[in-house]
């Protein structure tokens, strides 16, 4: 959880992390996402260190504390108890077949350039508006991923199900590693939805993967269009470029993008509203990535052999 809870610096040992945070100027994490009834958790109450711990330190229930005792209270023996508050497959059978669990994707979510600059030195309105657009592009882009994307998965992956109601705790950062401001939220997705039989099982991490483009498109696109509404026609013109691409993007892909893209599908080509003509999608124009070394069997950098921090920010 470092660099996510209490930003990007390290915490002396045994130091409680809501001291952490109050000493980088932090606010708490929040929780979010439609899965928190079944954690027993609301929208918008505050992340503690014990739920960060148990979710996705163990990948067992929030609550677990609280269940084990009462099964303990009615004659449990321990293990049964504690194995009871797991969510979906136990941490040592994973690391019995030498595998790596993976508890928790990790999207962060900032405004574009433009955004940043005008955020860090705008008056108190302006940071107001920028930092309400961009907390409601969070919500309008997780929402997005629950209704289309989110499919859960089980019998090593011949099975599956739509999984509309993810699990996110949200953290707030107000700069970069550097010192820089820099406005943007860490949302870590629990790896761990319940199926419609009410078990818990892991996410499909791939089908997530290929569409983030989408999602930050979606992202870009809510955010611009609400900021340039509420402040000025400079800003509009200043940010009217980066809007038509994200409009001209997003309303080339059906709401359900396709799995081989994750963004604009590559067959149905944007029209641009100016001049007529027909435009290839921008990830056909680009060079290759730094994940295209995976693509061809070579050795994949640190980032995309962890699997675990996608950036949606432009």
């Amino acid at each position: 959880m470092r660099g996510v809870a209490f930003g990007d610096g390290r915490r002396p040992a045994r130091q409680p992390m809501k001291d952490a945070q109050e000493k980088a100027g932090l606010p708490p994490g929040v929780w979010m996402g439609r899965g928190l009834a079944a954690l027993g958790l609301t929208a918008g109450e505050t992340v503690t260190e014990r739920q960060m711990e148990l979710l996705f330190g163990m990948g067992r229930h929030s609550g677990a504390d609280r269940r084990e005792r009462e099964l303990l209270d009615d004659g449990a023996d321990l293990e049964t108890a504690r194995l009871a508050t797991v969510l979906g497959q136990p941490i040592e059978e994973i690391e019995a077949r030498k595998q790596t669990p993976l508890l928790a994707l990790d999207f962060v979510f900032r405004p574009q350039a433009s955004l940043i600059v005008l955020w860090a030195l705008g008056d108190k309105k302006t940071r107001r508006v920028i930092e309400r657009a961009h907390e409601r592009a969070i919500a309008v882009t997780l929402g997005w991923l629950e209704d289309e994307v989110a499919e859960t998965r089980w019998s090593s992956g011949r099975k599956r199900a739509k999984a509309p109601a993810l699990v996110v705790a949200k953290w707030r950062h107000f700069d970069n590693r550097d010192g820089f401001p820099l406005l943007h939220n860490h949302c870590l997705i629990a790896n761990g939805v319940q199926s419609p039989d009410v078990s818990w099982y892991a996410l499909d991490t791939v089908r997530l993967l290929q569409h983030v483009v989408a999602a930050g498109t979606l992202y870009t696109l809510t955010m611009t269009t609400e900021v340039c509404e509420k402040v000025s026609q400079e800003l509009i013109d200043w940010s009217y470029t980066r809007l038509r691409r994200s409009t001209r993007c997003w309303s080339a892909s059906p709401t359900s993008t396709p799995r081989s893209t994750g963004g604009c599908p590559t067959n149905a080509p944007a029209t641009d509203s100016a001049g007529g003509q027909r435009r290839t999608p921008a990830g056909r124009r680009r060079p290759p990535s730094r994940w295209s070394s995976c693509s061809r069997g070579g050795a994949p950098p640190r980032s995309c052999a962890s699997g675990r921090r996608w950036s949606t920010g432009c």
